[in-house]
């Protein structure tokens, strides 16, 4: 049995290994006595998306925590930072969401928070990993001390008020035309009636989860449908969740996309001129593109870059105080209001500086310029150090070599799927274009 976190929790396709209803049991009661002795009367918070195998993952779960003598909480289909939310507000002793983020409908995955809302960090995940992997001797609890199972009924409305307190007193969405894709995912009911309530004017796109539509051609990795939207109705702002309402991707007034870098660089000019950034810090990760470097630079923003996911980004605020960090596919931390990425949370706070600077998105965004970049998804079946293949090692060093101070590649293996991502970015789209495909063609030689 191999390692079961990636970047963000335990990830795979439903039903095999490691996301069985077998291992999910596991999970649970190793969680449960990870967490339980934290707290006299430990309860653990569990939430999902729309996946057709979120109940047989989230039934799986509650058994093991409930046969460790802990009791859960099910709080049913609600956005991942909500369960962050509830995590640290009602106490309890760990949250836990049956999700797997932007994946297809036939994945799922565990993604867990501790008591104060904040993903776990490597040594609690290895302490996780090693009570499911290697510890045999997690005794069920007999009789009466059996945990219990209890639902949740107002979790959307708990996290429905704490999105209202986010945003200034009074604050309203008259006169603003918004065009929501919810990606058939957990954001398909509240985010609707939020921005409703704030009096927007809604065209919804892709809010009728079946189970296996989740970001199906739709979300915030498909954006072809928004955009077009977007211009058809003359919208204001165009905004795409993805499948567990973590990330958000927008779509300016004329259909243009603006992704995490840009939401980061329009948030961070705001906020350090109305006295909002602490310390002038503000923190993303190593894919973040050469533009925002360069961007925070000439304003004089503090900058650090951390490891890819948002967890690690959250780590990094911490150490350097900063409030606002996060990562170009959409995950945004205002760690003044939330503990990890918030898709919602991130849409307001846009459309609030939007209203407070009275300007268009695409007039926000232009602040910044973003530098060519070509990704490439390299499917392997194995991840061996990248730095130990001489010749891959080398080709890096090359394509470095020719890009100098005018670019960045970087070259990694994805947390949560079997695939080597290539980064290339630079000031020619045709450079690095080729250059990243140099860099393909070397994996696919180097890596089976």
């Amino acid at each position: 049995m191999g390692k079961l976190f990636g970047t963000d929790g335990i990830r795979g396709v439903a039903n095999e290994y490691p996301t069985t209803p077998e291992m999910a049991v596991k999970i649970g009661r190793s969680v449960a006595y990870r967490f339980k002795e934290e707290a006299s009367d430990p309860v653990f918070i569990i939430g999902k998306d729309t996946r057709l195998s979120g109940n047989m993952l989230e039934y799986a779960l509650t058994s093991g925590i409930c046969s460790a003598g802990a009791n859960v909480l099910l709080s049913g289909v609600l956005p991942t930072p909500g369960i962050a939310f509830l995590s640290r507000t009602l106490k309890a002793s760990a949250g836990i969401v049956v999700s797997a983020s932007h994946n297809p409908f036939f994945d799922n995955g565990i993604k867990l928070f501790d008591k104060n809302g904040y993903k776990l960090t490597d040594e609690a995940e290895a302490e996780i990993e090693d009570l499911v992997l290697n510890n045999m001797s997690l005794q069920s609890k007999p009789g009466n001390n059996i945990g219990n199972i209890l639902i949740l009924h107002d979790s959307e409305k708990k996290y429905y008020d704490f999105l209202i307190s986010s945003l200034p007193e009074g604050f309203t969405l008259n006169g603003l035309k918004i065009v929501m894709d919810c990606s058939n995912g957990a954001t398909y009911k509240i985010a609707p009636e939020l921005l409703s309530d704030l009096g927007a004017d809604i065209d919804i796109l892709f809010n009728s989860p079946n189970g296996k539509n989740i970001n199906e051609n739709c979300g915030s990795e498909h954006t072809e449908s928004l955009i077009n939207k977007v211009l058809e109705n003359k919208a204001d702002i165009g905004i795409a969740f993805d499948g567990d309402g973590d990330r958000l991707i927008a779509v300016d007034e004329n259909g243009k996309i603006v992704s995490g870098d840009k939401i980061l660089a329009i948030s961070a000019l705001i906020m350090k001129k109305n006295g909002e950034l602490a310390n002038n810090h503000v923190v993303s990760t190593v894919m973040s593109n050469l533009g925002l470097v360069l961007f925070f630079k000439e304003k004089g923003i503090n900058h650090t870059m951390s490891q890819v996911g948002d967890r690690y980004v959250m780590q990094e605020m911490i150490k350097t105080g900063a409030v606002l960090g996060g990562e170009d596919s959409g995950h945004i931390i205002y760690s003044n209001y939330q503990t990890t990425g918030d898709g919602i949370l991130t849409a307001l706070k846009l459309i609030q500086f939007m209203k407070e600077e009275s300007k268009p998105l695409s007039e926000l965004a232009n602040i910044i310029t973003i530098f060519p970049q070509v990704l490439l998804n390299i499917p392997v079946s194995s991840k061996p150090d990248i730095d130990k293949i001489p010749e891959l090692y080398d080709a890096v060093k090359h394509v470095k070599n020719i890009l100098k101070e005018k670019g960045r590649v970087l070259v990694r293996y994805s947390g949560t799927q079997p695939v080597c991502r290539i980064m290339v970015e630079g000031e020619s789209y045709d450079e690095i274009e080729k250059l990243s495909e140099f860099l393909g063609d070397k994996v696919k030689d180097n890596i089976k």
